[in-house]
């Protein structure tokens, strides 16, 4: 598969996992000095890493949020979380759990702030 073929397939799974809109949002702020970033995630991380056979898109869904809570990477964190519940169907029950879980091994002040976190993201939602 060449460069562009990656792209492609990147730019679907992309889509499908965060939605049109949220995606098109990106793609708008492009700029000179940020599109080579936006191409290289396009094709590394979803043409390449989220389109592998092994793992299916909801159990991808949670590694990238437990990891985002793990790491503190909030503004990530919220992104997937949003897009879990909009076009993953994931239930606020889901994200939860996974929450919890990582309490045990990230601790509970990474998943206090994940509560406040995914309830500001859920209230938006609420809000649409």
């Amino acid at each position: 598969m060449d460069e562009k073929e990656r792209y492609d397939r990147g730019m679907v799974q992309r889509r499908k996992v965060l939605g049109d809109a949220w995606v098109d949002r990106a793609n708008a702020n492009k700029t000179a000095f940020n599109d080579e970033f936006q191409n290289f995630i396009t094709r590394a991380a979803w043409g390449e890493v989220w389109t592998r056979p092994h793992f299916d898109e909801r159990t991808r869904r949670i590694l990238v949020i437990g990891t985002m809570l793990a790491i503190g990477q909030w503004d990530e964190f919220r992104m997937h979380v949003r897009a879990a519940l909009v076009e993953g169907g994931f239930s606020a029950d889901d994200i939860k759990e996974v929450i919890l879980q990582q309490a045990i091994y990230c601790g509970v002040p990474a998943a206090n702030h994940a509560f406040k976190e995914a309830a500001a993201v859920m209230a938006e939602i609420e809000k649409k």
